[in-house]
């Protein structure tokens, strides 16, 4: 038991700086962010520390909701686009010879290197209206005026499927490659299709990643900001960006606390849902 008791102490002596991280940088300023939704804003935008559940009556407001409905559907389509583009990349990946894994997983993590504003002003570059694309089409007489590319839900989501599409394919490959390719085989040689085989053998056993992966991708999406402001200026209005506007321009933080406080709820019930339907999944597969 002494010795036991001394192994418990050496693992807490490790975690001690992961607990004291997170409890200086995530849970102290969450719980700020948490009284501060309950303040008002002053006259000159400082905060009053007076009890109020003003700032969580006006979210009940239609624009509000508009505003929240159009970055759940935005979140939802680009998690949906990454899974889509990046499984068959991951299976790719996965089933490719171990010379060019290495190489594959490389490509993955190279836009990394790069800071993501830069990257995101690349993107500008390709898709403004004297831009890289535009000036193609127009050169080759594919089009007669410019395409409106940018400033519009398309270019938001085009922008985030880029940034988001490495965190849906390393949870998918990591997946993918630990299945047990005996079992398609078998299915293949029991006479089922290629087709029933991915859905009733492959899909099940690589539900885990593919969860892992929607969440990586759902959950960060919704709080991206400079994207939508730089890709979507000021024809899309999310609630990143609202969030935004709150703290920075309109100085009414209570307001932007109670906004921050409701989307990290709805954060946390995704996460919990994901570790549900993993914890049930694995424990169906056992």
């Amino acid at each position: 038991m002494q010795r036991k008791t001394k192994i418990n102490k050496g693992a807490l002596g490790l975690l001690l700086p992961t607990i004291l991280w997170l409890v200086i940088f995530f849970v102290v300023p969450t719980f700020f962010i948490l009284i501060v939704s309950f303040a008002t804003r002053g006259e000159i935008g400082d905060v009053v520390y007076t009890f109020t559940l003003g700032n969580y009556k006006r979210l009940i407001n239609l624009m509000y909701f508009q505003i929240f409905y159009k970055s759940m559907l935005i979140s939802l389509a680009t998690t949906l686009l990454c899974l889509f583009l990046g499984y068959p990349f991951a299976s790719f990946a996965a089933k490719a010879s171990s010379r060019f894994r290495p190489l594959l997983m490389l490509l993955i993590i190279l836009p990394f290197w790069t800071n993501s504003l830069i990257r995101t002003y690349a993107w500008i570059i390709l898709l403004r209206t004297e831009g890289v694309i535009n000036s193609l089409l127009l050169a080759t007489g594919i089009i007669k005026f410019p395409l409106q590319l940018l400033y519009n839900n398309g270019a938001v989501m085009v922008g985030m499927v880029y940034m988001m599409f490495p965190f849906m394919v390393l949870p998918l490959y990591t997946s993918i490659e630990k299945l047990e390719y005996s079992l398609i085989e078998a299915s293949l040689d029991l006479g089922a299709s290629p087709v029933k085989t991915f859905l009733k053998i492959q899909l099940p056993l690589t539900l885990p990643g593919i969860l892992s992966g929607c969440l990586l991708v759902f959950v960060p999406t919704l709080g991206f900001f400079f994207i939508p402001d730089l890709m979507g200026g000021s024809k899309i209005v999310l609630m990143s960006n609202l969030i935004k506007n709150q703290f920075l321009t309109a100085r009414d933080w209570p307001f932007g606390s109670a906004i921050s406080v409701v989307l990290m709820i709805i954060m946390v019930i995704l996460i919990a849902i994901n570790f549900k339907l993993g914890g049930s999944e694995k424990g169906s597969v056992m």
